[in-house]
């Protein structure tokens, strides 16, 4: 029986779940439905996968804390894939807590992995960072070596740090071929692809064309002053204004920036930012309001001046204005973008993921299911949502992060 939990679980960890399960399939001892339910959750049937594993749990009983530990730790992966983001941390943490103590370094370093993994998708990008810091790499198999490098590598491409990020997917995926999982190979493959894709859409002088992620990059460290919709943030290499909770200054910033060096028609700033068809000398007033505010939240970085006709940006001689659109705009952009990545998501994760009510996300979910832009799969609680990837349209500037203000 020993020999059979040993073959099995090696070929688990190469990626094999079908031949774990020839060999433990007919078992009900707590290892083999540990086993069972790794192998079930590698060939995505989620739900038996967690009932088998707390079924493990059970059987190891208190006097196993280890094994008992690294159940939670295979549950909370579970969660992960599953994208139930609001699966409890607490219990992980417990879990790593415990392996630590007993000595089990490398499921420990795998539970650190799935912390940052989770903090990564929810936007908080410090803590995840902090939760990979001294790693022991030693205590790693290749496999999770190659998993914490995607993880370093997203934390990387939420930053805008494009060479971090290169190098980040080349160690992935010298791990990942050191373990010699094809999906590993493939999942690598296909993140990495975000940094030869157009990312954003530059407005500038009249013109349009696409930028990849390391032109962005390039474009935040000169002397442009750059109105990011992705972000909604103003920003020279200097400073960073955010104006993510003021839509209508926003609006008639990038109006302005859009124009530039030309002015912008007061009946188009009216129309765009209030939103309306027709204007009078109360919506004028409105308009004169607005453009005071928006002086002042833009401080040093740029002036608006009136025109004969309309208002127009005042910069510095010399210093030119950008516009970075996303590649798809829209109203639920964001939601799109959580979804881009093939997996299929709970109303509540991406309700974490993006900060807002899930109620919310529960209303622009049916608005896009109407549209045939997502998909539900299965009922109530069990319910989750898929959208096919758009080609060409990787997700890292919509998802939730500020960039840094340098």
């Amino acid at each position: 029986m020993h020999s059979l939990i040993t073959t099995a679980a090696q070929a688990l960890a190469q990626g094999d779940p079908l031949g774990a399960l020839n060999r433990v399939a007919l078992c009900d001892d707590a290892p083999a439905l540990a086993l069972r339910g790794i192998a079930m959750a590698q060939l995505g049937e989620f739900e038996r996968a967690r009932t088998l594993l707390q079924r493990a749990a059970r059987a190891f009983g208190p006097r196993q804390p280890v094994a008992r530990a690294r159940c939670v730790l295979a549950e909370a992966e579970i969660a992960l894939v599953a994208r139930e983001l609001g699966w409890p941390g607490k219990a992980l943490a417990t879990a790593r807590t415990t392996l630590e103590a007993q000595g089990d370094r490398v499921n420990a370093a795998h539970a650190r992995y799935l912390e940052a993994r989770r903090l990564l998708l929810i936007g908080r990008l410090d803590e995840a960072e902090a939760r990979l810091t001294d790693m022991p790499a030693h205590a790693l198999s290749p496999a999770s070596r190659a998993s914490c490098e995607l993880v370093k590598a997203g934390i990387a491409l939420r930053r805008l740090q494009t060479s971090e990020a290169r190098a980040a997917f080349r160690r992935a995926a010298q791990a990942a071929r050191m373990a010699g999982v094809p999906a590993l190979m493939a999942e690598i493959e296909q993140a990495s692809q975000a940094l030869i894709r157009p990312a954003a859409t530059l407005i500038a002088a009249g013109e349009t064309r696409p930028l990849r992620l390391e032109e962005v990059e390039a474009l935040l460290a000169t002397p442009t002053l750059v109105v990011d919709a992705c972000r909604h943030v103003v920003r020279d290499s200097h400073t960073a204004i955010s104006l993510s909770r003021r839509p209508v200054l926003f609006t008639l910033t990038r109006l302005l920036g859009e124009a530039w060096p030309a002015g912008v028609p007061r009946q188009t700033l009216i129309a765009q930012a209030f939103r309306l068809r027709h204007c009078d000398a109360s919506h004028r007033a409105r308009l004169r309001v607005e453009i005071g505010r928006l002086r002042r939240a833009l401080g040093s970085l740029a002036g608006v001046v009136a025109t004969p006709g309309g208002y127009r940006l005042s910069l510095p001689e010399g210093q030119p204005v950008a516009v970075l659109a996303p590649p798809i705009e829209g109203r639920h952009a964001r939601l799109l973008a959580l979804l881009a990545d093939g997996e299929a998501w709970s109303s509540s994760a991406l309700a974490l993921a993006l900060g807002t009510s899930q109620r919310s996300v529960q209303r622009a979910l049916d608005a896009l299911s109407t549209d045939g832009k997502v998909e539900a799969m299965g009922r109530g609680r069990s319910r989750r949502w898929l959208a096919p990837p758009v080609p060409g349209f990787p997700t890292t500037l919509l998802l939730p992060a500020a960039l840094p203000s340098t």
